[in-house]
């Protein structure tokens, strides 16, 4: 049966005229043959290709998987060449993703490493107010660390009204009514402000009955006016 086909090949098919070439393809052949390269010894790989566009998570989809490509070719179109072993992504004709290809499974991922990273957010600095108040008592080093706890946050608008009250106020009764409000867990500011002038009057305006004993005694305004006539010459 093979010898035959191959009889009509040679003496029939390839010896007719066609009306596409305007030749008979024996003749073309051998006008083109000069020109013509053998094929590889090696056979190419087999594979499938398709045109996918990068979703918003930066993945493609192939056989109900997804497949992970760099975050940079989000919603961008790129071309994937499916083999029995593995799906190779390519973009402009460069090789951008090489994946084992997910046998077996269905809705399953694969992500590269180095690609989807989560950012890692940088530690905070100290706020500007905070610098300012730490650094110069244990105690109001304990207090800032606390009222930021407390706080939940970075606290600014708190530790502005703490470094106000620590400019406007004397060191020591300052710390005395941070010592207090740190004991009993006192974070409102104004209460600590109130403590502070309680402080600032025990120590600077304690003016009691012993304070009184200790002034000069007033002179009596009899004994200045006696003291006068006794001074003043006889008539004459």
């Amino acid at each position: 049966m093979n010898a035959q086909a191959l009889k009509w090949c040679v003496e029939v098919a390839n010896a007719k005229p066609k009306r596409s070439l305007g030749m008979a393809p024996e003749v073309a052949y051998v006008m083109e043959k000069p020109y013509l390269t053998s094929l590889s010894i090696v056979l190419p790989a087999v594979y499938e290709v398709f045109e996918r566009v990068v979703d918003l998570y930066g993945f493609v989809s192939v056989d109900t998987n997804r497949y992970s490509t760099p975050e940079r070719l989000v919603s961008k179109t790129v071309t994937v060449y499916k083999h029995y072993a593995s799906i190779e992504i390519h973009y402009k004709r460069t090789l951008v993703a090489s994946h084992p290809r997910l046998l077996g499974v269905r809705d399953a991922r694969s992500t590269l490493p180095g690609h989807h990273t989560i950012p890692k957010r940088t530690p905070r600095q100290p706020s500007l107010q905070a610098q300012l108040l730490c650094g110069q008592s244990p105690v109001l080093d304990a207090y800032v660390t606390a009222l930021i706890k407390h706080l939940n946050g970075r606290g600014t608008r708190a530790l502005n009204r703490l470094l106000q009250i620590k400019r406007t106020y004397p060191a020591q009764p300052f710390l005395a009514a941070l010592e207090q409000a740190l004991k009993y867990g006192l974070f409102d500011l104004t209460r600590l402000e109130s403590m502070v002038l309680r402080h600032v009057a025990g120590d600077f305006f304690a003016l009691g009955e012993s304070s009184h004993d200790n002034l000069p005694n007033e002179p009596d305004d009899k004994d200045d006016e006696q003291t006068k006539n006794d001074s003043d010459p006889d008539p004459a």
